[in-house]
């Protein structure tokens, strides 16, 4: 029977998203791992990638569609020995999936008897989403098969119909119920609501006899101002600020260059400053953590997120295990993925996790700042300009030296005053006696 093919949540945040391109026509013979679409999240462009095997029968949802809900069908696809008459007149409601003036339309396309659809997004007994293709749902509440048993072989663990096809109900249950928590019979009070600032009428209602163009507020932007309110409403923060010498590293950053110019190898004073915290995060463990709602995680590897601007928005692309790295290796590293991020092609696990963020605005001529918390993180740190200024020396003669500032801004719920100092010192000390790092 034919089977929908439904929009991906193709991040943990996703909700919604713009099919940008198809890959495929009806008509098309697909196989698992086939490239379908081009899906725009918040974030990125992305490629969808085929689960099941089967022909395109028909595209509900047209190249272009903005906010398109995730679970929405966007296309239906046919097994062997059906044809488009199976189909039935059920596409005709898909394409309101558009929905930009009437999202609802798009979270419940109708469907004509002839289409079976899948069961909706099964979730696990914690409440995260199990995910599984159409026809591998289908097949499991067919058989009465617990989808939170199975391990998916599909695309990013995805569950698909080899996966239950074998499988009989009631195999391999977890037993969930028994880990219930006693307190579900009180729940919680539902938190007060954020504020958000006056609403979008009143507003230009302020602004009625002046001139302005108004502009929507793209996937990202939305991100950013969700995220970023919802990180000053409800994380501590508190700022601990040091100046560091930066003559030491300058030179001996010069030196490095020199010799490994014919490598084509240009080291950053940004990729001086990754090296250092990665390496401060070791050295204080217990601040190389972050925010879990209950709990405190404490990572072990320096997973260590650097703030890229691209134009509308940034992204914080994440290099992974950045204390084992070399400065070179970081560099390259570094240096693709801020290309790929203002290209729009990083995928979500190369911008997510992390415990420890960077935001350098020392390239714009900005002396300091206070950089706000990207949550989970338990603190990010604000990098200004190397600026010369007069200096006491350590003979007490005034000297010129190149200073930068910086500013570690730090959730007080994960690294409390003391712990966060310890922190910022070991940064410093790093940047100022460049040559340790490489011990």
């Amino acid at each position: 029977m034919p089977t929908e093919i439904l929009m991906p949540a193709l991040s943990p945040t996703m909700e919604e998203g713009t099919l940008a391109k198809w890959l495929v026509k009806e008509g098309d013979t697909v196989s698992s791992g086939d490239l379908l679409a081009e899906i725009e999240t918040d974030k990125a462009t992305m490629e969808f990638e085929a689960v099941d095997e089967g022909v395109i029968g028909k595209i509900l949802v047209t190249e272009g569609s903005e906010n398109v809900k995730v679970n929405t069908a966007i296309a239906v696809l046919l097994e062997e020995g059906e044809s488009a008459d199976d189909i039935g007149a059920a596409p005709a409601a898909a394409p309101a999936a558009k929905a930009v003036a009437a999202p609802e339309a798009a979270a419940a396309p109708a469907a004509k008897a002839e289409v079976t659809s899948a069961p909706s997004a099964p979730q696990a007994s914690d409440g995260t989403r199990i995910f599984a293709s159409p026809l591998a749902r289908r097949i499991a509440a067919d058989k009465g098969v617990d989808l939170s048993a199975i391990t998916g072989s599909g695309p990013k663990g995805r569950i698909v119909k080899a996966d239950v096809e074998g499988t009989t109900a009631g195999a391999s249950a977890p037993a969930a119920s028994a880990a219930a928590p006693a307190a579900s019979a009180a729940p919680a009070a539902a938190p007060a609501p954020m504020a958000s600032g006056p609403a979008a009428d009143a507003v230009k209602r302020m602004y009625e006899d002046r001139a302005y163009e108004e502009i929507p507020l793209n996937g990202m932007r939305k991100t950013i101002a969700a995220r970023l309110t919802e990180a000053k409403q409800s994380i501590p923060h508190f700022y601990l600020r040091r100046d560091i010498r930066l003559d030491a590293l300058l030179k001996f950053r010069g030196e490095l260059n020199a010799q490994l110019e014919a490598r084509g190898v240009k080291l950053s004073v940004n990729d001086f400053i990754i090296k250092a915290c990665a390496l401060a995060l070791q050295a204080v463990p217990a601040a190389n953590a972050v925010w879990a709602g209950d709990r405190v995680l404490q990572l072990t590897p320096s997973d260590v997120a650097v703030a890229v601007a691209i134009e509308g928005g940034l992204f914080t692309p994440v290099l992974k295990d950045a204390e084992m790295k070399s400065l070179s290796a970081l560099s390259a590293e570094m240096k693709d993925l801020a290309a790929r991020a203002r290209d729009r092609k990083l995928a979500p696990h190369e911008y997510q996790g992390g415990s420890f963020a960077i935001s350098n605005l020392g390239m714009f001529g900005i002396d300091n700042f206070d950089a706000v918390i990207n949550p989970p993180h338990g603190a990010i740190l604000a990098v200004g300009a190397g600026v010369k200024k007069p200096v006491v020396g350590k003979d007490g003669a005034l000297e010129v030296a190149t200073v930068m500032s910086v500013t570690l801004s730090v959730d007080h719920r994960v690294i409390d005053g003391a712990l966060g100092a310890e922190l910022l010192k070991h940064i410093v000390d790093n940047l100022e006696n460049p040559i340790a790092m490489l011990a």
